[in-house]
C-alpha cells in the first residue's frame, strides 16, 4: 500500500517535468532548446576555467547590470518623453514568489522518498543482500576508479550534457541504420 503511494507521489512530480524534458532534448522547440543547450555549456565550460564562487558572482554582476541598465534606460526615456510609465519591473516586484506550505510539504515528500529509497538501495547493496549484485556495484565502483583518473567530473559532465542534447536527434534522423547495428 506504501509503495504504491510512493509511486503516485513520483509519478505526479514527473510527469509534467518530463515531457518538458523531453521537448528539450529532442530539439522540439529550437529557440528554447539552444538557450537551455547554450547557457549549459557556458556554464560548464567557465567552470572550468573559474571557482564556481567567481562564475556565481559573474552571472550576478551580468544581471545586476543588464537589469541597472535598463532601468536607467526606461528612467531616461519617461523623461524625456515626458510620460509617466513608472518602474519598468513593478508586474515583477508585485509577483508572489513565497513558496505556500502544501508546496514544501509536497517537495519535501518527494525528496524524502529519493533519499530513502536510496539509502535502502545503498544498505543493500554494502550489507550484501544480495551477493551478484554487490558484486556488480563493486565492479561498477572499480570501473569509476578509471573513469575518475581519466577525467575530471566537470569534464564528465560536460560530456553528458552534450550527448544528452545530441544523441536523442542523431538516433531519430537515423534509427534505420542504428537500430540495424544494434
Amino acid at each position: 500500500m506504501q509503495a504504491t503511494a510512493d509511486s503516485t507521489k513520483m509519478d505526479c512530480v514527473w510527469s509534467n517535468w518530463k515531457s518538458q524534458a523531453i521537448d528539450l532534448l529532442y530539439w522540439r522547440d529550437i529557440k528554447q532548446t539552444g538557450i537551455v543547450f547554450g547557457s549549459f555549456l557556458l556554464l560548464l565550460f567557465s567552470l572550468t576555467q573559474f571557482s564556481v564562487v567567481s562564475v556565481v558572482a559573474y552571472l550576478a554582476l551580468a544581471a545586476l547590470s543588464a537589469t541597472i541598465s535598463f532601468r536607467i534606460y526606461k528612467s531616461v526615456l519617461q523623461a524625456v518623453q515626458k510620460t509617466d510609465e513608472g518602474h519598468p519591473f513593478k508586474a515583477y516586484l508585485e509577483l508572489e514568489i513565497t513558496l505556500s506550505q502544501e508546496q514544501i510539504q509536497k517537495y519535501t515528500d518527494c525528496l524524502q522518498f529519493y533519499v530513502n529509497s536510496t539509502l535502502k538501495e545503498l544498505r543493500r547493496l554494502f550489507l550484501v543482500q544480495d551477493l551478484v549484485d554487490s558484486l556488480k556495484f563493486a565492479v561498477l565502483m572499480w570501473l569509476l576508479t578509471y573513469v575518475g583518473a581519466l577525467f575530471n567530473g566537470l569534464t564528465l559532465l560536460l560530456m553528458a550534457v552534450v550527448s544528452m542534447f545530441t544523441l536523442p536527434v542523431v538516433y531519430v534522423k537515423h534509427q534505420a541504420q542504428i537500430d540495424q547495428y544494434l
